[in-house]
Formats: C-alpha cells, sequence, structure tokens
C-alpha cells in the first residue's frame, strides 16, 4: 500500500504526525509512506526512517498542481487535519481510500470518517493522530516519542557552532507565531543571567523574528562573551544540528520545543492560558519542564482589558533561570509547573 500523510503546516503539527509513520511501518508489511507538507517544512523529514518520499505544496497552489500531489500511485491519504482544498484535490485526483476527521461538511469527501472531536482537548495531538489509523482499518498502537535523524556532517557542523562557548550549553529561542510570548526584555535579562552563571547560550529564530522582536527595542549592539547570536542565520536543518548539541532548549509553545524532544534534547517550554494552546494537547514529546500561569484557561486571548493581561510576566527571569539549572543538571519525564 502506498500512503500519503498529509500534514502541510507548522513544524510541531508535522513531527507529531511522525507516529503515524512509524506506526504504519510497523503495522503494515511493505508499506510505501510519504508526506504531504510545505516546502518549509520538508527538511525535518529527510533521512528518517519511516518516510520513503515527500512531496510539497503551498497553500495558493491552483487546485490542478494540488491534485498533481496525490497522484503517482497514492492508494491512502490519510488527512490529519482536515484541510478543504486537498480534500477536494484528492477526490479529483480519484485517490481511493481518503480517511478524515467526520465533524466538517467537507468530510463527505472522505470516503472513511473518524468520528473525534480535536476540539475536546482529552489527550494529546499525537495520540489524535494515530488514531486515524483506524481508518485503515488499523489498531493503533501507544504513542512513542517521535524522533529526527541527523548524519554525522550535520551534527559535526552543529557542533562547530558551539565552538567556543561555555558548558552547559542552552539554545534560547525567543520567537514563534502560534502562542504568546514572553517579553524580549526577559529573554534578553535571561540571556545574560544564564552566562553570568557560566552557560553558553545560543540565540535562534528566523530574520522576520528578528525583526519584529526589535521593534520598539533597543537591541544590544553586542551580546555577552558565552553567547552566540544564529537569529536568521540557520536553515532548518542547522537549527536541528545545533540544537542536537544543547542540553537544554528555551522557547515558548513553538516549532523548537518539538524539534528539541524529537533529537533528545530536554526542553523549557513556556505555555500561556489559552485553551488551544493546553499542554495535554501540545506538549513537546520529551524530557524538561513545562510552565504555565496560574491563571484560569481562556478561550482566546482578549489583550489588556483581561484581568491576567500579565499572566506571561508570571514567569521571572529567576524562576526560569533555576528550572533551567534543575533540567540541565538532572533531564527527567517532562514536568508541568503552574506558576
Amino acid at each position: 500500500m502506498n500512503v500519503l500523510i498529509v500534514r502541510p503546516d507548522g513544524i510541531g503539527d508535522v513531527l507529531l504526525s511522525l507516529p503515524v509513520a512509524t506506526q504504519l511501518r510497523q503495522l503494515v508489511p511493505g508499506v510505501r509512506i510519504g508526506f504531504l507538507t510545505s516546502p518549509t517544512v520538508a527538511p525535518l523529514l529527510e533521512h528518517h526512517p519511516d518516510v520513503d518520499y515527500v512531496r510539497t505544496i503551498r497553500f495558493t497552489d491552483p487546485l490542478k498542481e494540488l491534485r498533481l500531489a496525490f497522484s503517482q500511485g497514492v492508494e491512502a491519504a490519510m488527512f490529519l487535519k482536515p484541510f478543504r482544498r486537498l480534500m477536494w484535490a484528492a477526490w479529483m485526483a480519484g485517490v481511493p481510500i481518503r480517511v478524515a476527521t467526520g465533524y466538517r461538511w467537507y468530510s463527505l469527501l472522505a470516503t472513511r470518517r473518524i468520528y473525534e472531536h480535536r476540539s475536546d482537548f482529552l489527550k494529546h495531538e499525537s495520540e489524535y493522530n494515530v488514531d486515524l489509523l483506524k481508518g485503515l482499518g488499523l489498531c493503533p498502537q501507544p504513542v512513542s516519542q517521535p524522533v529526527l535523524t541527523l548524519t554525522e556532517a550535520e551534527r559535526a557542523a552543529g557542533a562547530s557552532r558551539w565552538s567556543g562557548l561555555p558548558s552547559p550549553r542552552v539554545v534560547v529561542h525567543p520567537g514563534g507565531v502560534s502562542a504568546r510570548r514572553w517579553r524580549l526584555e526577559q529573554y534578553r535579562d535571561l540571556v545574560s543571567t544564564l552566562t553570568d552563571r557560566g552557560y553558553g547560550v545560543v540565540l535562534t529564530g528566523s530574520d522576520q523574528e528578528r525583526r519584529e522582536f526589535g521593534k520598539g527595542l533597543s537591541l544590544p549592539t553586542a551580546f555577552p562573551s558565552g553567547v552566540a547570536d544564529l537569529m536568521g542565520n540557520l536553515s532548518l536543518r542547522e537549527l536541528m544540528s545545533v540544537i542536537a548539541g544543547a542540553h537544554v532548549v528555551v522557547s515558548g509553545a513553538t516549532g523548537p520545543a518539538h524539534l528539541a524532544a524529537a533529537l533528545g534534547i530536554p526542553t523549557v517550554t513556556l505555555f500561556d492560558p489559552r485553551r488551544n494552546n493546553l499542554p495535554v494537547r501540545w506538549k513537546p514529546l520529551g524530557t524538561g519542564a513545562v510552565l504555565r500561569p496560574d491563571v484560569p484557561t481562556c478561550d482566546k486571548c482578549i489583550g489588556e482589558v483581561c484581568p491576567y493581561w500579565d499572566c506571561l510576566d508570571r514567569f521571572t527571569v529567576a524562576t526560569v533561570t533555576s528550572v533551567v539549572s534543575k533540567v540541565s543538571e538532572a533531564p527527567s519525564a517532562l514536568t508541568v509547573l503552574h506558576l
């Protein structure tokens, strides 16, 4: 069987889809497994033992091009998130088996439907994903931690980025698009505190994130010794290689936290209190700590009119530094801390 897993969105979304490929490999002898994802995220799937091929699309592509993505012998398409235009494209391409959730009006385009509300937030995203294997007549297994693969050359190149920096080594990633963020001033103070305590720090993020976080703020022209600023200078594979050389990764609830977990690196992840960002569904599947403000869960952020608008300020630099220290010294099973 040739199965195409469809998940053309974020880094974390694709990473938490990998258990589907792993279980397919275990449960279906001789299966050929493909991923349909975005050009930006596709590189993280390189060299993965459970992925035989990768196809890429952009949401702005014409329907004719989207249809081609489902050609060349695809026998089953698994829509881990039911994007309407992609389901139309698979229907037009005549893919015989089309698996998706059953609660959207366009679920009629699926030939096999799984009726489960992810909005209930009853379990982890990876568990929701593997449950769609029932659409292929398979029995989902307990989810194992996703794993990413780096070549020896990539690991060596990543290690060279840490050359001259002290140990323990911490990646600080102040960006992200899917969650509210700790203020840049707090991240900067965290970096200063960590370097004062003898840590080596690498700053990561996209060039866009560098510009966004620089708005209205006078960024330092030079970081203290012990800091390497790589924001805007790393490809996705290079980011993975740098993370692989760290002892801890500090970030918001965003892609690099999931990259670190899949590379076996402990994480300190700062979650905001919105319901659609609950750790029960989106925590990294690895070791370390999740920090969540001890305030009521909210449906959406309503801004400064909220009485808990300062929710992320409850993560003090001293607290985050203390958690980083504990995680770097003795990594253990992921712990959720309400602060």
